[in-house]
């Protein structure tokens, strides 16, 4: 199924932009006139006009363009500091921005995008500029780690789908996506991460795809090519940047290497050539953008420094082995320290942090790296080319792939968005449709003892006792809600998956440390599960440890992004959870110490295997045993 109603979005309806008054039938930035200079006439290859363009830039303007830097909904020049986004385009020459905050008006955001294009038109080049954003369209509760899906359609998160093994459905995903997209002006997506949950603890595994490197190779390749749209990358498109090379799930204890304690990514099972293998998937499918993560390697023949700074792992591997050649965008700050949400965050140069702000760029620059994220440093670029650090040749190398993504993009011949359609398109009828049903769907029915579920629909005498949602859902379907276990009838309990709150702003916000409930948690709920039949919704940001629950519970669901409404309609038999484990959940917390942090299933006697799951009226089989066969 296909979603082509953003084309207009590419099509010159500049109106929308306030100010511009540009006619909806005539080209928004030019007109195929020879007289043009040949990059902004349509009518020569897009290597030629990439060609002519870096012939006119000063190293000012090529020094620009190697940096992406969070841009915030609002007035261009509305900043003390002197580092607005008046200041980042007009004297900084930045043109990549990646989109940091929540859209609530699709209207709204298209108009404050064609703005911004319009300023980038009035340079003394008028280079485009891209917008980027981190995903969007996943429901959670967890800000932290992701926008909220505001007027988007909202979808289960990434193991969601993945627990949902259909390959065109993750393909229905990606293009409704990119009409979303499309319709407010954002050209690039920030994803798809493509690391594999092998360390059970790491906190970032609700943007994988699971454990299993074979079933993200295959799904990895329809995302991309949905964000893409048809054949390659162009005018219709939304590029993907994959993340994180050279795949960051094994993290030396199931820490994240955001922070100073979890810059280590480690291989006990000499397994670095599966976390390759959805990488290699992305390339097959044509991404066009690769981003390496924080970590450094230990215990590998591997320089132990930041992949980023790293130029056998930048340079050697993906360019060399892998044959890439595309762009290769840094993480989020590596050269310059700063403050996240009032936390402190150093720059994120492990293995290196003794070396300079200026030395740290020539090191990312001579690894291979073509773009600096979350910085505006250009001028440190500037120096390193005037003191002969690095050769102005070795920047045009990197500024040349930056304008051809543009220019294939067809931002240069039309930058601006059709405004007025914005609201229409996103966060329409059908596409939340989509994205709920999904978000049923991709539930996992873990136990159902007695076949309790569905439940029946209750009597107006039913009463039930509930945690970790509103009752107000329950009220609006004339369900009794009660204060205590020992009055209801029911318990429906909704938790997430356990974790080690930590201090600081940004470190809370990381779901880390134990997947066990402790002993206090543990004996309030075993009260609960034994006065009264409970149903038990555990939300999976990560592999739990939970064999009491399992124990105790009547019936135990697994989700990955769902709302409270789509829990309810899974109860009351609405519909039917089709989902299957995308990982491996855990007995016990020894068990997962004492696993190799780079190997897939290797938790001795789990609970229960990658691809459990029940359907209703299906009689439990304890302790499933799924293969990858099984797919």
């Amino acid at each position: 199924m296909r979603f082509d109603s953003t084309v207009i979005a590419l099509t010159a309806l500049a109106s929308g932009c306030a100010g511009l008054n540009i006619k909806s039938n005539e080209p928004a930035v030019i007109r195929r006139d020879e007289g043009l200079p040949i990059y902004k006439n349509a009518s020569h290859s897009v290597d030629d006009r990439v060609k002519d363009l870096l012939s006119r830039m000063t190293l000012e303007e090529k020094a620009g363009q190697l940096f992406h830097k969070q841009l915030q909904e609002g007035p261009l020049d509305d900043d003390s500091s002197g580092n607005s986004t008046e200041t980042m385009v007009l004297k900084k020459h930045i043109t990549h921005f990646n989109l940091d905050s929540d859209i609530t008006n699709a209207t709204e955001t298209a108009d404050f995008i064609n703005i911004v294009q319009k300023r980038a038109l009035e340079t003394r080049l008028g280079i485009p500029i891209t917008i980027s954003t981190d995903p969007r369209h996943s429901f959670t509760e967890n800000v932290g780690t992701g926008f909220q899906a505001g007027v988007f359609s909202q979808w289960p998160g990434s193991l969601g789908l993945a627990a949902l093994r259909d390959p065109q459905l993750v393909r229905q995903f990606a293009e409704v996506a990119r009409e979303e997209y499309l319709a407010v002006g954002i050209r690039a997506a920030l994803h798809p991460r493509v690391d594999l949950s092998t360390e059970p603890r790491w906190a970032r595994i609700s943007g994988t795809w699971g454990e299993s490197s074979i079933l993200t190779s295959e799904l990895i390749a329809e995302y991309i090519k949905g964000f893409q749209g048809e054949g390659k990358l162009g005018p219709t498109s939304v590029k993907t940047v994959t993340k994180h090379f050279p795949g960051a799930g094994p993290m030396e204890n199931g820490e994240d290497s955001h922070f100073f304690y979890g810059k280590n990514q480690t291989y006990p099972g000499n397994n670095r050539e599966e976390h390759l293998l959805p990488f290699k998937a992305a390339l097959a499918a044509g991404a066009t953008e690769i981003m390496p993560y924080y970590s450094r390697p230990i215990g590998t023949n591997w320089e132990a420094i930041g992949f980023s700074f790293n130029k056998e792992i930048v340079t050697d591997l993906l360019r060399g082995e892998l044959g890439f050649d595309g762009i290769v965008l840094t993480d989020w700050g590596l050269i310059t320290d700063g403050y996240i949400r009032s936390q402190f965050m150093p720059a994120r140069a492990w293995g290196v942090e003794y070396l300079s702000e200026l030395q740290r760029a020539a090191k990312i620059i001579d690894a291979g790296c073509d773009q600096f994220g979350g910085e505006e440093r250009p001028e440190l670029i500037v120096q390193l080319v005037e003191e002969g650090t690095i050769a102005e040749e070795r920047i045009d190398v990197s500024v040349a792939r930056l304008l051809k993504e543009k220019f294939i993009l067809g931002l240069f011949d039309n930058p601006f968005i059709d405004a007025s359609a914005a609201n229409s398109i996103v966060g329409n009828e059908d596409f939340v449709r989509l994205g709920r049903d999904a978000q049923r769907r991709s539930y996992t029915l873990l136990t159902n003892k007695g076949s309790i579920l569905p439940l029946p629909k209750p009597s107006p005498s039913t009463k039930f006792y509930i945690e970790g949602f509103d009752p107000a859902f329950m009220t609006e379907r004339n369900y009794t809600v009660v204060n205590s276990t020992e009055e209801a009838d029911f318990a429906l309990l909704r938790y997430n998956a356990p974790y080690e709150l930590r201090n600081g702003t940004v470190e809370a916000e990381f779901h880390a440390g134990s997947l066990a409930f402790n002993a206090t948690e543990k004996a309030r709920q075993a009260k609960i599960y034994s006065s009264v039949p409970t149903v038990v919704d555990i939300i999976l940001d990560r592999p739990a440890v939970i064999p009491e629950v399992v124990e105790q519970a009547q019936a135990v669901l697994g989700s990955y992004g769902s709302n409270s409404e789509a829990f309810l309609d899974i109860v009351f038999g609405v519909s039917k959870p089709e989902g299957k484990l995308p990982f491996d959940l855990p007995r016990s917390m020894d068990a997962v110490e004492a696993q190799a942090e780079d190997l897939p299933f290797d938790t001795e006697n789990p609970v229960f295997r990658f691809g459990h799951g029940l359907e209703y009226y299906q009689p439990m089989v304890e302790n499933a045993q799924i293969t990858l066969a099984a797919l």
